[in-house]
């Protein structure tokens, strides 16, 4: 080997060895308090923050929103509880929530720093839970917009809302579990259970806030300590606040246009009161907008195959039966219908409000047109005929009938 080679090859490895040497400002994951829930509740002093108030410990500020922030794991260095308690929300040191009231949330953030060391890291964070109640009071724009301006929190992130307060929604009464992953994970159940809603991300959010376009976030409802998706929360795009709620019913029937692949069923009861069950195994859905002049409508058209996977009438029925098949099959298309008409009737004639993307429609098959109506959509689409038709075939009777 030649000197040059040899030079060049020695330069080489001084070289590789500068590049590829560990960060110089590396922060390991345990000495960090990891955040990943937060809750946004109307404002109300914690018992630990009224009795810190009594002995001077506050600072300038309305009790307009109380941040719930749930930390996990529980290390060592994190010793106070949720609410001022050595383990308030913590099951087995998993996670611990704990909890301040401001008026700004950054400021609030900043403020937790006082109680905790080292102070919060959002880069993990999974899902941020809005009361009703909160969002009632102020538009999403407002609440939202530090953390669309924070950097450190993904736009990945997960938003809900919750029927009561977002602290109750954020602990567990199941030993190991932490209620962020399973408030995360839980939209993964869709293709069974059409219920629940596709999830909104915080770059969906901002989207939809940015654009004043109504629109639907999962509502969460909490009792004995456990979390139950519940229907659907109401945002209107003009005020960019709550308005109001769909049943898990008028969901279920809205899934069939919102929803891209739907799984789940649909039940429904003979006259006397006995269940039948048809299980959905594929579906499709077109949204069709009719524009004639300033008039526009849509129609709807839909069709689906599934399997008649429960009788407590007649469990006896076989492929030969097509007259009783068919009158099932007419059932199961009336009680889909019924609950779209539900959920399209509410949003129509109650909240006035375009959560369903019929405007999208619009947008995307007139432009020229939408340029004309978006500002007042949510008006105009309260006015618009919407028609139509379900179509359920029942291809097979389970494994006891091939």
């Amino acid at each position: 080997m030649s000197r040059t080679m040899r030079i060049g090859l020695m330069l080489t490895f001084i070289v590789l060895q500068v590049i590829t040497t560990g960060c110089w400002g590396h922060r390991e994951i345990e000495d960090q308090s990891v955040y990943i829930g937060l809750g946004l509740d109307v404002g109300s002093p914690s018992k630990f923050e009224q009795e810190a108030n009594e002995q001077g410990g506050h600072y300038p500020k309305m009790n307009t929103v109380t941040v719930t922030v749930q930390i996990a794991p529980a290390g060592s260095s994190q010793k106070q509880g949720g609410q001022g308690s050595p383990s308030s929300g913590s099951q087995g040191g998993s996670y611990q929530n704990q909890q301040l009231t401001g008026d700004s949330i950054l400021q609030v953030f900043r403020q937790f720093a006082l109680r905790n060391e080292p102070p919060l890291v959002g880069l993990h964070l999974k899902v941020v839970v809005v009361s009703s109640e909160l969002a009632k009071q102020y538009g999403m724009g407002q609440i939202f917009d530090f953390i669309f301006r924070d950097n450190d929190i993904r736009e990945s992130c997960l938003v809900m809302i919750s029927h009561g307060k977002a602290s109750e929604v954020l602990n567990s009464q199941h030993p190991g579990e932490i209620p962020a992953f399973r408030l995360r994970d839980a939209h993964r159940n869709r293709y069974r259970n059409q219920k629940i809603l596709p999830p909104v991300t915080l770059v969906m959010l901002e989207n939809n806030v940015r654009s004043k376009s109504s629109f639907m976030l999962q509502n969460i409802v909490s009792a004995e300590g456990e979390q139950y998706l519940s229907g659907a929360a109401i945002i209107k795009g003009e005020t960019n606040k709550w308005v109001g709620e769909l049943s898990e019913a008028e969901v279920e029937g809205l899934s069939w246009i919102t929803e891209k692949k739907l799984g789940g069923v649909v039940k429904t009861y003979t006259i006397d009161g006995r269940a039948i069950t048809y299980e959905i195994k594929n579906a499709s859905a077109k949204v069709v907008p009719i524009v004639s002049g300033d008039d526009i409508s849509f129609q709807i058209k839909i069709s689906s195959e599934g399997r008649l996977i429960e009788d407590w009438s007649q469990p006896d029925i076989t492929p030969q039966q097509t007259t009783v098949l068919q009158k099932l099959e007419e059932k199961f298309e009336e009680q889909a219908r019924k609950q779209l008409g539900q959920a399209l009737y509410k949003l129509q004639n109650v909240y006035h409000t375009d959560a369903a993307g019929f405007g999208e429609q619009i947008r995307i098959s007139h432009p020229k047109v939408w340029k004309k109506v978006k500002d007042n959509w949510d008006d105009i689409f309260s006015h618009v005929p919407i028609s139509y038709d379900i179509k359920m075939t029942i291809i097979d009777y389970g494994s006891s009938k091939e």
